[in-house]
């Protein structure tokens, strides 16, 4: 587990670094009042690569499923700092179509994130956490479909360049679908705890029955 930690991490890094570069070398700008392809390129690479990897491998399927769960849902109080493309909008340098519902919603994630994974990081509150964790990939969604779409949505609307360069640039390129991933480990995890718990009253009660049973027999033998 600690070489899958470790590979884990230096991938993230290189990911990381990739993001940062490339935007350093404006590969992602886009002039055309949308997020272009080399972004969405950057984006799905690493879910896709996640996937795969996440699909085929037992082992590191295995290794996801320890991470603390609790940690994952706490890395989405970044979210909050949603509150700059409402910031950016109302300079006129983002497009209300998109930055409003994506920093509003990047908000209320980050808002709750700490009290989600403090409260209801657990088996007895699963259905809980895997709604709220959907929500965040709602949100997530709903932003990346907005971004592509403002132009057509709101031809007259500000442009969408900023999203394309550094720093906002490294949002849609890292950011997202780093978050993306957390929640998707979060879900998974969240239903490895109804398997476990289904597991354990299987478990108890044949255990259950055979204690009752003894001690029906003590009490007719007395």
């Amino acid at each position: 587990m600690k070489n899958y930690g470790k590979l884990t991490a230096g991938l993230i890094a290189a990911w990381f670094i990739f993001a940062l570069s490339a935007s350093a070398l404006h590969l992602f700008k886009n002039d055309s009042n949308r997020v272009g392809l080399g972004v969405a390129l950057a984006a799905l690479t690493p879910i896709l690569v996640f996937s795969l990897w996440f699909g085929i491998s037992q082992k590191f399927r295995e290794f996801t499923l320890s991470l603390n769960p609790r940690a994952l849902t706490v890395v989405q109080s970044w979210r909050i700092l949603g509150f700059s493309f409402v910031l950016l909008q109302a300079y006129g340098l983002l497009p209300a179509v998109f930055a409003l519902p994506a920093g509003y919603g990047d908000m209320a994630v980050g808002a709750t994130a700490t009290l989600v994974a403090w409260k209801l990081a657990d088996p007895r509150h699963r259905k809980s956490f895997i709604l709220w964790q959907l929500l965040g990939i709602t949100d997530l969604v709903m932003a990346v479909g907005l971004g592509t779409t403002a132009r057509l949505l709101n031809p007259h609307g500000a442009s969408m360049v900023l999203m394309t360069v550094l720093p906002l640039s490294l949002v849609p390129t890292f950011l997202v679908p780093l978050f993306l991933i957390f929640h998707t480990i979060c879900i998974a995890q969240a239903r490895a705890w109804k398997s476990a718990s289904d597991t354990t009253h299987q478990t108890a009660r044949p255990a259950q029955a055979s204690a009752m049973g003894r001690l029906q027999s003590q009490r007719r033998a007395g």
